[in-house]
């Protein structure tokens, strides 16, 4: 299982097709579930792992409506997963502790609460796109008991946005030579651009606290 991990950390998708076949859709499935459904898992590779699933789409190795289909099934049940062990748990989350050290991070939560209030209920589909944060919305709003009927359909709304998007982009940047000869740079970029609205957040935050 560790070594399943390493190689998804690393969008090792060569090592997941000789290992996995046609098994990797269960793969990519149980990786969207976990990073939106588990609140402790927020560090698992979402944005990059869709673009590079588009692109492998474009070259033939994986079946795009598939993708489409069970990875927006996966999204969106990992969100209402994680909704409901917000309203049902709680911040008592807080006190489960691994190796005495706490299982889930309180700063994250506090981070999310910041981008609620300054985007209201729109941070339901804004959230999919920013890392760390796309974990602790639905957690968020199921500890504000946020009505459930309009959180699913925000969670809806955004999980095909973030979904569709992402993997069209590389299913259409798939065919670009420099991007396939570069795929780690490009997945890099990503990273770089999905975590900066966190960092302009932190950095505002800290400015304004001085």
């Amino acid at each position: 299982m560790l070594e399943l991990f390493t190689h998804i950390l690393h969008l090792d998708f060569d090592w997941l097709f000789a290992n996995y076949g046609t098994a990797i859709y269960v793969v990519l499935f149980l990786v969207i579930f976990i990073e939106t459904g588990l609140v402790a898992m927020p560090f698992l590779p979402g944005d990059s792992l869709l673009f590079t699933a588009g692109l492998f789409a474009r070259t033939g190795h994986l079946n795009m409506a598939y993708l489409l289909f069970f990875l927006f099934v996966a999204a969106v049940l990992g969100d209402n997963c994680n909704y409901w062990i917000g309203r049902k748990i709680g911040i008592k989350i807080f006190d489960f502790k691994l190796k005495g050290k706490a299982l889930v991070k309180k700063e994250y939560l506090d981070n999310t609460h910041v981008f609620f209030e300054k985007h209201g209920t729109k941070a339901i589909i804004m959230a999919r796109f920013v890392p760390f944060v796309r974990t602790f919305a639905p957690f968020a709003a199921g500890i504000g008991k946020m009505d459930y009927k309009k959180y699913l359909l925000f969670d809806v709304i955004g999980g095909a946005l973030w979904i569709g998007s992402l993997l069209t982009a590389g299913y259409l940047l798939g065919n670009v030579e420099f991007i396939r000869k570069h795929i780690d740079l490009v997945c890099l970029g990503i990273i770089g651009i999905s975590v900066f609205p966190i960092l302009i957040s932190v950095a505002k935050n800290k400015f304004q606290k001085n």
